[in-house]
């Protein structure tokens, strides 16, 4: 592989230089807020991409090899240039520090009205968001909890649901006058608004009685957020999906077209890593579960289970 003009991925920079700093793996888990066996992955990748080892594992700790050494020097300096010369923001680090992975429609239609509660109590509590639409490796990238919308049962990680969706069709308050009250065929006459899953509208429909399949005046985005904008801009018909959509029910943003509702076949789950959760991170997911209705007995599994489900 030509590294010439390529330099290795900075989360195995970082991983590096705190395990040569502490001396062992265990060191840099707690400095850098992961698990061993995540800087244990980082640096096995950074040694793959060099092609030659940076540490000689031993019983107590690791100890740098001779190319090891050079590159905790030229890392060391890097990172004090990089310090130096920037007064960018830095990510927060500290016990108290919750590293918190959604999608951006979780994140600002359920997470953000819930933040300051979710964070008081505690001054010391800070969550630290990623925002992502992928299924990210919770362990290598040093994620403590994810929400995710799925069918649940997600390898490599411990899962409890925590909400369903039991969902029904919305548009603009114009649009939802004009549609008015009927049959559930009359959506069939307008553009049908969904993300990048028409799970929803298929069971909506089926619960019906009717087939529904995507067609070509059907409107698909890939987050909700954008679903719930086109469907208040009058763009068609989309499905409120609670507890996402409540708020802008209750706003008069977007109005019920109709009050049959279905069981969207996708819900919301709570993940975390395999392992012990660290204290801050369990005081997190109580809250969560809490803001969510989750009875305490699921979350008591969730917390302790290495189950792929609870």
């Amino acid at each position: 592989m030509d590294h010439s003009f390529s330099l290795p991925p900075l989360d195995t920079l970082r991983a590096f230089e705190a395990a040569a700093r502490s001396g062992s793996f265990s060191g840099a888990a707690d400095t850098l807020n992961l698990t061993h066996g995540a800087v244990s992955r980082q640096v096995a990748k950074l040694e793959h991409w060099l092609g030659l080892r940076v540490f000689e594992r031993q019983a107590r700790g690791v100890a740098l090899t001779p190319e090891g050494q050079r590159l905790f020097q030229r890392t060391q300096e890097a990172f004090s240039l990089f310090a130096d010369s920037s007064d960018r923001w830095t990510e927060q680090r500290g016990t108290a520090v919750v590293r918190f992975s959604a999608t951006p429609s979780v994140c600002s239609l359920w997470l953000m009205p819930r933040w300051q509660s979710l964070e008081s109590g505690d001054p010391s509590l800070r969550i630290v968001l990623q925002v992502d639409h992928r299924r990210v490796d919770l362990d290598d990238e040093g994620i403590d909890l994810a929400i995710r919308c799925g069918r649940g049962g997600a390898p490599g990680r411990v899962s409890v649901q925590l909400f369903e969706e039991w969902c029904y069709p919305v548009a603009s308050p114009a649009l939802a006058r004009a549609i008015g009250e009927g049959r559930p065929e009359r959506f069939l006459d307008q553009p049908l608004i969904h993300d990048s899953d028409a799970a929803g509208w298929r069971a909506w429909f089926n619960a019906q009685g009717l087939d529904y399949r995507p067609r070509p005046q059907d409107r698909r985005f890939e987050d909700y957020n954008l679903v719930l904008d086109a469907a208040a801009s009058g763009l068609g018909v989309a499905l409120a999906r609670p507890p996402l959509a409540q708020a802008q029910v209750a706003a008069g943003r977007i109005a019920a077209v109709d009050s049959r509702t279905a069981l969207n076949p996708v819900s919301y789950w709570l993940d975390r890593p395999l392992g012990q959760p660290r204290p801050a991170a369990v005081a997190l997911a109580m809250r969560i579960a809490e803001a969510a209705g989750l009875p305490a007995a699921k979350l008591a599994a969730f917390l302790r289970s290495e189950a792929k489900a609870a």
